[in-house]
């Protein structure tokens, strides 16, 4: 069975992100949507809550789970027993980063491996961070994050 690892802050989890999951629950046994806990990126909604987001997000999905984790990445793989980790590309801007992440990751542990997954067209502009400034300006985002998340946006 190939379990495959979806890690990020989540905060909060958007259309975007969901694309990414519906196209890796399409490639593999099981997807482990791994939840950063980050407190170095000060993420507007704390972990309970952007857990809770991604699981009312993915519900739909079967063989998707949600977890949340404090350690090295590679670490949670090895706990997750999975050798793969799939990571979004939204745009260049995003390859540089990711590229450094993929390789920074393999020389903690040469298993691993980074698979780049593109979102649809019209989920290339979401962001967490366009999704979050929006809800600092009381703006609508419902076009931006899953329905099932809404009522958690409503009071931020």
């Amino acid at each position: 069975m190939k379990r495959v690892i979806y890690p990020g802050t989540f905060d909060p989890i958007t259309n975007g992100h969901l694309d990414i999951i519906k196209r890796a629950a399409n490639i593999f046994d099981e997807v482990v949507v791994a939840v950063a806990k980050s407190e170095e990126k000060r993420p507007m909604f704390d972990i309970k809550t952007r857990v809770e987001m991604a699981q009312k997000a993915t519900q739909k999905f079967s063989n998707v789970t949600v977890k949340s984790f404090d350690t090295l990445l590679v670490n949670f793989c090895q706990k997750e027993g999975s050798k793969i980790i799939i990571r979004g590309l939204r745009a260049v801007s995003d390859f540089e980063y990711e590229l450094q992440i993929g390789y920074a990751n393999q020389s903690l542990d040469p298993e691993i491996e980074t698979l780049y997954l593109m979102p649809s067209l019209q989920n290339a502009f979401i962001s967490s961070s366009v999704v979050r400034a929006i809800l600092r300006f009381k703006g609508d985002v419902s076009h931006l994050v899953p329905s099932s998340i809404l009522p958690m946006l409503e009071n931020v």
